[in-house]
């Protein structure tokens, strides 16, 4: 899912997606494939990543927490057990945490930013954190760079003629293209 997001993102924006491009392919140059090693050297593709996590996190509610003591989050007083539901949605597209355009796809907004999503910039969560952060990032985010890569680097992407990307999300907890993406691959 974070890969189709990823390349309906960058088809929309022909100059990112050949910044993408241009970057996999001197990097991994004449060699047949994009291979492991090759992904450390990425840096424009894990912004990519980055940013398309933060728009369209994987999940948009976060598994819930619950409350062990009384507490006080943004002045309201929570009681303890109250069930605490995160919205990861809401968090990346907020103006607060992200004032350069929050709902604009722009990779660039990492270029000097440390903030990462392993866990500890609580604005940008797609995958939880704490104890309860998701098992699989080291391995979903690995996937997710090496399969774009692979795409980037071996096809020049277009749309079919006429055709536009629509954006708009499914209505579901796991935030889908309403429209199914249809590329034409060269």
């Amino acid at each position: 899912m974070t890969i189709l997001w990823a390349m309906a993102e960058l088809i929309r924006k022909p100059p990112l997606l050949k910044k993408a491009q241009d970057e996999i392919r001197s990097v991994v140059g004449g060699n047949e494939r994009v291979q492991p090693d090759d992904l450390v050297k990425l840096a424009y593709l894990k912004m990519v990543v980055k940013e398309t996590l933060r728009l369209h996190p994987p999940a948009t509610m976060l598994l819930p927490r619950e409350a062990m003591r009384d507490i006080q989050i943004g002045g309201y007083d929570v009681p303890t057990k109250t069930r605490i539901y995160v919205n990861a949605w809401a968090i990346g597209r907020d103006p607060t945490s992200w004032p350069d355009d929050p709902e604009e796809f722009k990779p660039e907004r990492f270029e000097t930013s440390e903030i990462d999503f392993k866990g500890a910039h609580f604005e940008l969560t797609p995958f939880g954190a704490g104890r309860r952060i998701c098992p699989a990032l080291s391995m979903s985010t690995a996937t997710v760079e090496f399969t774009l890569a692979n795409l980037l680097y071996y096809f020049d992407w277009a749309l079919p003629k006429g055709a536009v990307v629509s954006m708009e999300e499914e209505g579901k907890l796991i935030p889908l293209l309403k429209t199914p993406l249809v590329l034409v691959p060269t």
